[in-house]
């Protein structure tokens, strides 16, 4: 795989973190989570392809055993609030001053400097900083945070993920590790560049929810079926937008132009009530084969069973019975294998790893009994 002999410590965390590491798992990498020891069990949901050591980090002989994993290892991944880990005694200047070739990977919500650095936050709160949750958000309506997504996975764990490849690809030319500080504000506002790159085009001169591409306009919309599921239209185009009402039985000599937004509520109640007529599958019967843009809103359940995702093994089942997306993007030649086993059990593998980077048994034996680790006897299936 890509990743094949990449070694990456991730310390415990929210979220962003774990989908970082998880990303670099499933294409390869060798990731140890470090728990806190007296967790509560399979609190990490994000936990496929790793490895549990329940670590106390409070104690010198806890952040003693962390700065020997990490000179071990290639990458760090580090969530905590800014100054924490600098109290710990395990700041980037001590871990990559005993290891110049690590990657230290800084994922927080607001970054490393600034007023907020120390602040506590969630991804509804990076996203408003970052100035795109003032577009989400229908007419007359309050904005809405669209799930923990924007900020939280994609401006969080995916752009740091990114940030570490950037990293160990320049580490090959300079054989240096780096401090990476990714901030979810400043990636979420990143992976929205478009947004305000095109503010002046005319896409986003409205209010909020009167724009393109906002739920303002009829032929970029979500529509109810009779049997109470929901279509989802995204006919921009004015050759999609033809076989768009061609599907829907209209005729656009009797319809407002397209992009006459003051009729635009008047469109949307004609498409609403056409919409209504037949069921989520009539529809899907009518529109599959076109290029009109319109497909069905599924859920959770429904997508992993669509022919598309199917035929492209789009989803995995792991050996519980539980289905998730499969990894993307897909290489040719080193793909990602994804581990379909559960997920571990806090202090798992507190032994194994330990004694893989070098510690002895009488060592193991004296953190143990010093409460600095935890192993839980469970059989590992990785």
């Amino acid at each position: 795989m890509a990743l094949a002999g990449i070694h990456v410590i991730e310390l415990v965390g929210l979220a962003p973190a774990p989908l970082c590491g998880m990303i670099l798992a499933d294409f390869g990498a060798k990731i140890v989570h470090i728990d806190q020891i007296k967790s509560a069990p399979l609190t990490n949901t994000l936990a496929r392809g790793k490895r549990s050591v329940a670590l106390n980090l409070k104690r010198p002989e806890g952040a003693g055993v962390l700065k020997r994993l990490c000179n071990q290892s290639d990458i760090l991944i580090e969530p905590f609030r800014k100054g924490v880990m600098e109290r710990l005694g395990l700041g980037p200047e001590v871990l990559c001053e005993q290891n110049p070739r690590l990657i230290y990977a800084r994922l927080t919500g607001f970054g490393q400097s600034g007023p907020f650095s120390k602040a506590a936050g969630h991804d509804i709160n990076y996203i408003a900083l970052s100035g795109l949750l003032s577009k989400f958000g229908r007419k007359g309506e309050k904005p809405y945070a669209p799930l923990n997504v924007v900020a939280d996975f994609a401006g969080g764990g995916v752009m740091c993920a990114m940030g570490i490849i950037l990293a160990l690809y320049e580490r090959m030319q300079s054989g240096k590790g780096q401090v990476i500080d990714a901030s979810m504000v400043e990636g979420a506002a990143y992976c929205c560049s478009w947004l305000w790159k095109s503010q002046h085009i005319g896409i986003w001169d409205q209010q909020r929810g009167e724009n393109l591409l906002d739920s303002g306009a009829p032929f970029y919309e979500t529509y109810k079926t009779s049997d109470g599921k929901y279509m989802a239209v995204g006919a921009i185009e004015p050759h999609f937008y033809e076989q768009f009402l061609k599907g829907l039985g209209l005729d656009s000599a009797k319809l407002a132009p397209q992009m006459s937004q003051s009729d635009w509520p008047e469109m949307k109640r004609i498409f609403a009530e056409a919409f209504a007529t037949k069921s989520q599958e009539q529809w899907c019967k009518i529109f599959d084969g076109t290029d009109a843009c319109v497909t069905p809103v599924l859920s959770f359940e429904e997508a992993p069973n669509h022919p598309h995702n199917q035929e492209r093994g789009s989803f995995v089942t792991d050996e519980n019975g539980q289905v998730s997306p499969r990894p993307a993007p897909v290489l040719s030649r080193t793909p990602a294998t994804v581990n379909l086993g559960r997920n571990p059990e806090v202090g798992e593998h507190t032994q194994l790893v330990l004694t893989e980077y070098g510690f002895t048994k009488e060592q193991i034996n004296m953190l143990l009994s010093a409460g600095v680790i935890e192993c839980r006897r469970s059989k590992s299936n990785l």
